[in-house]
């Protein structure tokens, strides 16, 4: 089933992943188009009580069970014909998007765009540890890539390697899309190299490499 979301909200990696996902590939999509929906609303948003305001409507909406709240908004709809609502990890989410307005604090950022983001993209608020790590990896990572502050890249990547996981992890199979993010950010993270801008032919290739061999 097709949602009629813009394809350019969830394009380049974003999709690589989802097509990993299966019978859950939609649901995957949606989350992927929410979280870049979030990073826009971050990177437009330098008043961290603005930020707090704007995020929470997305929260109100979001959660409403009645689904008036936010009717209208192209993702917000997709998201409730899809069956994709409610959220795990929602609020946890937010929290690490709403530590990019105003003044940034990094480790709020990753465990609560990267955790929050992996318990959406699992379908589940009781993530293990492991997981949740994984999460704040891959975010710090991401990060990394679309900043020109390089001060701040280097603290995001020296952070990352702290929630690197062990190698003997054993990742459930409809977590393969998890996996696949989390082993592209590894690979960088480990090297101190900053994620790329955008979907480049070697992160395509590697992506591809990690998926039919683990890593």
């Amino acid at each position: 089933m097709t949602t009629g979301v813009e394809n350019e909200d969830v394009g380049g990696l974003p999709a690589l992943l989802s097509a990993y996902a299966g019978e859950q590939r939609e649901r995957h999509r949606l989350i992927w188009a929410l979280d870049a929906r979030f990073a826009r609303l971050a990177a437009t948003t330098s008043d961290a009580m603005i930020g707090a305001l704007r995020l929470a409507w997305w929260n109100n909406a979001l959660t409403d069970e009645s689904g008036v709240k936010g009717r209208g908004e192209p993702l917000i709809d997709a998201m409730r014909l899809a069956g994709a609502l409610p959220v795990a990890g929602l609020d946890q989410w937010l929290d690490g998007w709403e530590a990019m307005t105003g003044e940034i604090d990094l480790v709020a950022y990753a465990e609560g765009r990267g955790g929050g983001l992996f318990r959406a993209l699992a379908s589940r608020a009781d993530i293990p540890d492991w997981l949740a790590s994984a999460g704040a990896a891959w975010a710090l990572w991401d990060l990394s890539g679309h900043t020109g502050n390089a001060e701040l890249v280097g603290e995001a990547l020296a952070l990352a390697r702290r929630h690197l996981i062990g190698q003997e992890v054993r990742w459930p199979r409809e977590w393969r899309p998890l996996r696949i993010a989390y082993q592209l950010a590894r690979d960088d993270i480990v090297r101190s190299r900053h994620a790329p801008a955008g979907l480049t032919p070697g992160l395509y290739l590697k992506l591809i490499r990690i998926a039919l061999t683990g890593r």
